[in-house]
């Protein structure tokens, strides 16, 4: 009987996780927006781009070519500030939820099945979506739309907002709203529902919404009654191939971001471990 409570002794104790500092977490995740937002900013372009009248875009490459024509390279990260701002308490509110619903939906040993994980994703998307997402996304949409206008009124982020909120008030910040939960509803159950591999079913699942989205979040919005009258318009006198605009920039966007949250997150994370030290 002594030997097994020798080799217990004797056995490795178990590590003990590594918790990334917030800080660090935080910079490392505005990296990824960094990296990924012109992949972003092309599929709103394009949703943007109606059939009705003259197309401004024959596709990706031509929408790239023109805004860097147009604007230059920074042209492509119009809006990014309204992300960066938004990012710390999109993450704080969206894993806050998670967690917290997770804590109460959790069985007697403490597990969390796929359904209730489903569930608990569902409600993190809708909370993120009506307090964070949904203005920040609006300003975003409202920024980039002003840059293809014959007279941009928007010199920038602060003016923009400053603008929008004195023009329509703070409802202007919370155009698409019943759009943008159903998005980032669906989207947050899938993610957390599914494995990284099967990632693409949530793009395929949201891109109709993420159009009708961003025309509620333009600066046309005012035509629109409701979230259902746009997308009956688009239907109407688009077809349904229109809900699939920027599907090819969004899918890039997704596959970016796993990339980066598997790849790029943990070396930023490391890379900044040897120059801030939190220990």
């Amino acid at each position: 009987m002594a030997a097994p409570r020798t080799l217990a002794a004797g056995a490795p104790a178990p590590r003990k996780a590594t918790l990334t500092h917030p800080g660090k977490a935080i910079l490392a995740g505005d990296t990824e927006i960094c990296i990924t937002f012109p992949t972003g900013h092309v599929k709103t372009q394009l949703q943007l781009d109606e059939r009705l009248h003259p197309p401004r875009y024959e596709g990706i490459g031509d929408c790239v070519r023109r805004m860097v024509h147009n604007h230059g390279v920074p042209g492509l990260y119009r809006g990014l500030i309204s992300l960066l701002y938004g990012s710390i308490p999109k993450a704080a509110v969206r894993f806050g939820v998670f967690k917290f619903l997770s804590n109460h939906m959790r069985d007697t040993q403490g597990r969390l099945d796929s359904t209730r994980g489903l569930l608990c994703g569902l409600g993190a998307g809708v909370a993120d979506a009506m307090v964070v997402v949904c203005p920040m996304e609006t300003i975003k949409v409202k920024l980039i739309h002003d840059q293809t206008s014959p007279s941009p009124k928007y010199r920038g982020f602060f003016h923009g907002v400053r603008e929008i909120v004195w023009e329509q008030g703070l409802k202007g910040t919370y155009q698409g709203l019943v759009a943008t939960v159903l998005k980032q509803g669906s989207n947050q159950a899938i993610l957390f529902f599914v494995v990284t591999s099967l990632r693409t079913a949530s793009v395929c699942g949201n891109t109709p919404l993420d159009v009708i989205k961003t025309w509620m979040q333009g600066l046309e919005a005012h035509k629109y009654h409701t979230t259902w009258d746009r997308g009956l318009q688009i239907l109407r006198n688009e077809g349904p191939k229109a809900f699939y605009k920027g599907t090819v920039p969004h899918l890039g966007r997704v596959c970016l971001d796993v990339a980066i949250v598997f790849v790029i997150y943990d070396e930023v994370v490391k890379l900044l471990n040897k120059v801030w030290k939190t220990d």
